[in-house]
C-alpha cells in the first residue's frame, strides 16, 4: 500500500502566486513518487498540492469540516475521495493519524496547529511502542518557531526536519520512504 502524507498549507495562496506553483510541483512530485496525498480539502495551499498530484493521476484526500467551514463550496475539484469531520480537532486529528509523514508549508493559525499536534504526536508516538513519523516544514519561519519552542518548552527539535524548500521537502519525503523519484 502506498504511503499517505498530509500536507498542511495556507488557504489563501492564490494560483498566480510562486508559493502556489512550488505547492503544485510537491503535490506532483509526491504523487508520481507513489504518495498519497492528503490535506484540508479547501483552497490555496490544499488545492495546489491537490491539483499537482491529480494531474499525474494521483490519490488526493480531502478532511474536511463542513460545519466549521459553511462558506466554504465543498472540497475542491482535485479531491477524489473527501472524509468530512465535524470539528476542526476531528479534521487535524484524522489527518495527522491517517497519515505516515507530515509537511508542514508556510500558512497562519490553522496550519500552526496542524503543525505542532504532528510535533507532539511524533513526540508521544515512543510512549506507546511507536516510532515518530517523519515530520517536515517548509520554511524559516518553522525553523525561528521550532527553535523557539524546543528553547522555551523544551520540545524535542530532532523531530522536525526543518527545510528551506518545498523540492527539499519531497526529496526526503521519497528518501525516507525509499520511493523511487517517479513511479
Amino acid at each position: 500500500m502506498n504511503p499517505t502524507i498530509a500536507i498542511f498549507g495556507s488557504s489563501r495562496a492564490t494560483s498566480d502566486q510562486p508559493l502556489y506553483r512550488d505547492a503544485f510541483k510537491l503535490g506532483k512530485t509526491l504523487a508520481e513518487a507513489g504518495f498519497v496525498i492528503a490535506n484540508g480539502g479547501y483552497g490555496g495551499l490544499m488545492e495546489a498540492t491537490g491539483e499537482g498530484a491529480a494531474e499525474v493521476g494521483g490519490v488526493v484526500i480531502g478532511v474536511t469540516a463542513p460545519t466549521v467551514f459553511p462558506n466554504r463550496n465543498g472540497p475542491n475539484a482535485a479531491i477524489t475521495s473527501e472524509v468530512p469531520t465535524e470539528t476542526v480537532g476531528q479534521r487535524i486529528a484524522h489527518l495527522v493519524d491517517s497519515a505516515d509523514a507530515t509537511i508542514a508549508l508556510p500558512g497562519s493559525l490553522g496550519t500552526t496547529a496542524e503543525f505542532i499536534v504532528a510535533w507532539n504526536t511524533c513526540f508521544v508516538a515512543p510512549l506507546s511502542g511507536n516510532r515518530p513519523k517523519l515530520n517536515i516544514a517548509v520554511g524559516p519561519r518553522w525553523h525561528r518557531l521550532v527553535d523557539h519552542l524546543s528553547e522555551e518548552l523544551g520540545a524535542d527539535s530532532s523531530l522536525v526536519t526543518c527545510v528551506d524548500s518545498m523540492s527539499e521537502a519531497a526529496e526526503i519525503a521519497i528518501d525516507h520512504f525509499d520511493l523511487p523519484e517517479s513511479q
